[in-house]
């Protein structure tokens, strides 16, 4: 395993990950209201829904190439490509009210390269550690990027515009440069004799046989149900109550997501893994509940509390993953991570929060303290879960801590 033992190579990781979240950020977040904007409220759920459909499909795909058949960072390299030219296609489609369909078309191609960037990423990044627990403090610049992306949007003043995708098409083209600046990790190993199974990366679904694992895969994928009403809505949220640089303020997710991902190293020395991830359950179940009160004050603590809750689950999650799977399962292992949280957790969350929101739509108005309040007993259950299902124990030495 490479180790990080050189300041440059430090900085080139923290570099990857700030101007990956940057990327993100910036068409993540605007989606919404970009869709808003151009008439095209119909499909918003539809559009987000794309990220599911394509988690289901291309992260094990890629996971598994870059755990056998091609260097991860030439895969990443790739990946980044094919997003920067399918977000320049559906920016385009949206700016000429192209017909929704084709949109919805171009969108699920665009979800498809791009649904596995984050797993590849976080497995080049944990391979060149010498210790797990010195991913919380290069994480951290994925958040501070995600927050410059939000920032730079609301910037540019293009918070509705289709021109928001052609910012970020070009993050990703910067991305793809930078990627020949990464020495490539050892060369996987050959890829022959292989079944279909094993090439399409489906043997990474026995990791759900050890109970721990299961566990862990499940609460993040529940959890992002109610999750993934986040971005789609509290955007609209904002500005229902007068925020009109909604984007900017949905970067203070963001500050909370900062602390934590500080503290998170500290904790890791300190604290079990069941205790970090019931905080930030915890936080997922405020963040929801403090959003249902539906003033500015509220809201705006609500959204704070994200970071946090984000932060101390699923990169917890992650980190749970490297030190609990063997390195040569690692690509794979996020890759599932990937499709269970942004495949069967976002799949059902999108489609079922935009039968919730519509739900709490009245002629006077959305009722977003029924709406927020939703969910906040959705998280409140997954919490529940967790307390009821994870022991802690496992089969090598790094269980103990867990």
């Amino acid at each position: 395993m490479l180790k990080t033992l050189r300041k440059a190579e430090y900085v080139e990781l923290v570099i990857l990950f700030f101007i990956q979240a940057m990327a993100a950020s910036a068409w993540t977040v605007s989606l919404g209201m970009v869709l808003d904007a151009h008439g095209l409220h119909a499909i918003k759920a539809l559009a987000f829904a794309a990220t599911a459909i394509a988690a289901f499909i291309s992260p094990l795909i890629f996971g598994a190439m870059a755990d056998r058949h091609v260097p991860p960072v030439r895969v990443l390299r790739w990946l980044a490509l094919a997003t920067a030219l399918t977000m320049s296609l559906v920016s385009t489609a949206i700016k000429f009210h192209c017909n929704q369909w084709l949109i919805l078309a171009l969108l699920q191609l665009l979800a498809l390269a791009n649904a596995p960037l984050t797993g590849i990423s976080s497995a080049i990044v944990l391979a060149r550690l010498a210790d797990s627990k010195e991913f919380a403090p290069i994480r951290l610049m994925m958040t501070l990027g995600w927050m410059a992306g939000c920032v730079l949007v609301s910037l540019l003043g293009v918070d509705t515009s289709a021109l928001s995708g052609y910012a970020a098409a070009t993050l990703w083209v910067i991305l793809a440069a930078f990627t020949f600046f990464l020495p490539p990790l050892e060369v996987p190993k050959s890829a022959e004799n292989l079944s279909w199974h094993e090439r399409l990366g489906l043997d990474a679904l026995t990791l759900l046989k050890n109970r721990d694992h299961r566990v862990i895969f499940f609460t993040t994928t529940l959890l992002n149900i109610p999750l993934s009403a986040f971005y789609p809505y509290a955007p609209t949220n904002l500005r229902n109550l007068g925020f009109t640089h909604a984007s900017a303020w949905m970067a203070l997710a963001q500050v909370s997501e900062v602390i934590a991902m500080a503290s998170l190293g500290w904790l890791l020395g300190n604290w079990r893994l069941k205790w970090i991830f019931i905080c930030g359950l915890i936080f997922g179940v405020l963040r929801f509940a403090f959003s249902a009160i539906n003033t500015k004050t509220w809201l705006l603590i609500g959204v704070g509390l994200h970071g946090a809750s984000y932060a101390l689950v699923f990169v917890t999650a992650q980190i749970y993953l490297d030190q609990r799977v063997e390195s040569s399962w690692r690509a794979r292992a996020q890759a599932l991570l990937t499709l269970m949280n942004n495949g069967v957790g976002y799949l059902i969350g999108y489609l079922g929060m935009g039968w919730w929101f519509a739900a709490c739509v009245r002629p006077t108005g959305t009722q977003w303290s029924l709406f927020w309040g939703g969910l906040a007993t959705i998280a409140a259950m997954v919490l529940i879960y967790f307390l009821a299902a994870y022991r802690g124990t496992g089969a090598n030495s790094q269980n103990q801590s867990a």
